[in-house]
């Protein structure tokens, strides 16, 4: 796997008000991505923001 997906496999996601969706960026670690979240989320708009992970094991929690 040469696309990145195994070396930063977790996505922050943004939501506009009118639900379109747009990734934010890839980060290596759960909690590297949910700190990019977070600090997004306390700027106070009304976006929401969220981390996903990507690749073969999405539903693993590190």
């Amino acid at each position: 796997m040469n696309d990145g997906t195994a070396t930063l496999p977790w996505l922050v996601v943004r939501q506009d008000d009118n639900g379109n969706r747009y990734r934010v960026g890839r980060y290596a670690t759960r909690a590297e991505a949910q700190g990019i979240a977070d600090s997004l989320d306390a700027r106070g708009h009304k976006q929401l923001y969220w981390v996903e992970r990507i690749g073969r094991n999405a539903t693993s929690a590190d």
